[in-house]
């Protein structure tokens, strides 16, 4: 994998959960399930403008999605937008994976 491709495709989604209340509305959504920003209003501390631009963000960069119904609209996390974000970080894993059986392997030969 590409670490700067990979970077340069999870930057917009880093920097949309830089935000401390777009993080909030994200887990507000991931644990209380979909619903209409007048609901999200009501359990995130922010005004509804505020929430509606913060969730234009989220959506830009595919974290949240939303349906129409009626003249509401009903935001749902949308998990398969943290698939680039969860394979770079898995890159940090498999480096230390492979850190730890390098060492393994060396301390094995030393020892022989």
């Amino acid at each position: 994998m590409d670490t700067y491709g990979s970077l340069e495709a999870v930057g917009p989604v880093l920097d949309a959960l830089g935000d401390p209340t777009r993080r909030v509305i994200l887990e507000t959504l991931r644990t209380g399930g979909p619903c209409s920003v007048g609901v999200l209003a009501e359990r995130v501390p922010v005004s509804r403008p505020a929430i509606s631009q913060h969730l234009k963000v989220l959506g830009a960069v595919g974290l949240v999605r939303h349906e129409s119904r009626g003249t509401r609209n009903i935001y749902r996390v949308h998990r398969s937008g943290l698939d680039e974000l969860r394979g770079w970080l898995d890159q940090f894993w498999g480096d230390t994976l492979q850190a730890y059986a390098d060492h393994v392997r060396r301390t094995e030969e030393e020892r022989k």
